[in-house]
């Protein structure tokens, strides 16, 4: 009988399992800046939603409406909102511009550097009627 010796047993990873490569080195998530304008448009409609504690048509608010500039992974956001009138504009406008910057940045990994606000209407309580002046 022939006895053949073992065959040595490879101590370190095989060669079926590749190499770790540093998660810097694997590539990039790309978020397009149509898709950061929404999930920013979403958090400025649950800001207010918040703020007021009911939905935003029932106040009579049009939905937000934002545009972005995305570079190097960071955000410039605008948005064009509604508030309800009455209310403190300064304060209100205030914690949007925190929800929302939070908000893109927990979601998305960016760093937001400016948010920005325009208010395009003070809605009345009981909506945009159009009321006449007797």
């Amino acid at each position: 009988m022939t006895t053949r010796p073992a065959s040595p047993q490879p101590s370190g990873p095989t060669d079926a399992t590749p190499p770790r490569v540093p998660a810097a080195e694997r590539g990039a998530t790309v978020i397009p800046d149509k898709v950061v304008a929404r999930i920013t448009a979403r958090a400025a409609h649950e800001a207010l939603a918040g703020q007021t504690g009911t939905s935003l048509a029932h106040l009579g608010l049009t939905p937000p409406r934002s545009t972005v500039a995305v570079s190097g992974g960071t955000a410039r956001l605008s948005l064009l909102l509604d508030l309800p009138y009455p209310t403190d504009i300064a304060g209100a406008s205030r914690e949007v511009q925190h929800y929302v910057g939070q908000r893109v940045a927990r979601l998305t990994g960016m760093r937001v550097t400016e948010v920005t606000l325009t208010i395009q209407h003070l809605v009345p309580s009981g909506g945009l009627e159009h009321r006449r002046v007797r």
